[in-house]
């Protein structure tokens, strides 16, 4: 993205200059899906692929907002925030509520964010699985910091986005993606437990590209049952504490006490529970597959996660099927799963890079040939987290 070409749409719709421009990055998780609201340890990384704004303070307390990608724009009190509508009482673009809720999150907590004029451009596919609206809250959240000179670290930034997410816009996310967005380190992914907020960057092996393949298939998380498998998750924990008394979340579950008293949960809750704990320990021996650079064994194991996923979590999709069916029989690739909190989206695919072009044109090609569908499909690298720029 050119940052010139966004300042001077900026300057054209508001006539005078930003004072910053933001870098949000996207975010793919590599492995470690639907077990960061039940304290388990999840394997994300940023990726090159943003989401910027232009931003200037104003002098009217007012947000007024223009999204390039929906040619929509939006003004907001911050008076208007609890209704959700705009100054002339209508209701908020979906796409708003996420920079309104970081500033209704903001107000919650004591900060007290300026008004601002905002134009924002994206090279995140929306709904796609690769978190731009956790980008688009970190964005504004920094943006915010920067223009009120907060002293705000990078994971107390995340937990407000993710309290605007879950409080505000009402998907019930655990922190990974704003996490990702706010911490990500170039050339790493991210091992980080989501209970204690502990994290460190684990380098990704030499020679291997990320590559992520869209399915096409669209979906709004808030309405496709994400809320649903997160309380089918608090429920095996309540039926399993009759059992383990001692147990606070899945995170705490072993794989032997499961195997001990599966069989007196429900079968939804079971196998909702089977997919978390054993995805938990999938991501710790990812790290150690990634420590001892362990291609093959770190994707046997995306591999083994997507199956759960399809089978257990019950996410996938048809088509995001196909994506990773059609990679055993490509060269170059290591491992392909879905990414994301599937219903639609993205796959995941770690690729020899010497073979990542070949890859792409023949996953493109038997995708086609399979659904009739194209898939846009994009060669990434894992990023640094979000950034701002004075003008």
């Amino acid at each position: 993205m050119n940052p010139n070409e966004l300042k001077n749409l900026f300057v054209n719709r508001y006539g005078r200059s930003p004072n910053l421009i933001v870098r949000a990055p996207g975010r793919v998780n590599i492995l470690g899906e639907h077990v960061d609201y039940n304290d388990g340890f999840v394997l994300p990384a940023a990726i090159n692929r943003a989401i910027y704004l232009a931003v200037s303070s104003n002098e009217n307390d007012m947000v007024s907002l223009y999204a390039c990608d929906f040619d929509q724009k939006v003004t907001f009190s911050f008076d208007d925030l609890a209704q959700k509508q705009d100054m002339y009482g209508n209701a908020l673009f979906h796409w708003a509520l996420y920079p309104a809720g970081v500033a209704w999150a903001l107000r919650e907590v004591g900060f007290n964010p300026i008004g601002i004029d905002a134009v924002i451009m994206s090279e995140i596919p929306i709904g796609a699985g690769l978190s731009s609206s956790a980008a688009l809250e970190v964005g504004f959240c920094s943006a915010w910091q920067a223009l009120g000179g907060w002293d705000l670290d990078r994971m107390r930034l995340a937990l407000l986005c993710q309290r605007a997410e879950n409080e505000y816009v009402g998907l019930s996310c655990g922190i990974m993606d704003q996490f990702a967005s706010a911490c990500g380190v170039e050339g790493h992914a991210l091992f980080f437990d989501t209970r204690n907020l502990q994290w460190e960057p684990a380098p990704l092996p030499s020679g291997i590209a990320l590559v992520i393949a869209d399915s096409g298939i669209r979906r709004s998380l808030t309405s496709s049952g994400y809320n649903d498998r997160r309380t089918s998750c608090e429920q095996a924990v309540e039926e399993l504490k009759k059992y383990l008394p001692g147990i606070h979340s899945l995170r705490d579950v072993q794989s032997t006490e499961f195997a001990a008293f599966s069989d007196y949960l429900p079968e939804i809750p079971r196998k909702r529970a089977e997919h978390v704990i054993k995805e938990i320990a999938r991501v710790k021996s990812a790290l150690s597959a990634l420590q001892r650079e362990d291609k093959q064994a770190l994707g046997a194991l995306l591999y083994a996660g997507h199956r759960s996923l399809r089978d257990l979590y019950e996410v996938s999709t048809p088509e995001l099927d196909t994506l990773v069916d059609l990679t055993r029989s490509i060269p170059g690739c290591i491992g392909a799963r879905l990414t994301g909190g599937g219903f639609g989206g993205c796959t995941i695919n770690l690729v020899e890079i010497n073979q990542a072009e070949n890859f792409i044109q023949e996953l493109k090609k038997g995708y086609y040939r399979e659904t009739g569908r194209d898939a846009p499909v994009y060669l990434c690298d894992a990023s640094q987290g979000a950034t701002v720029e004075r003008c």
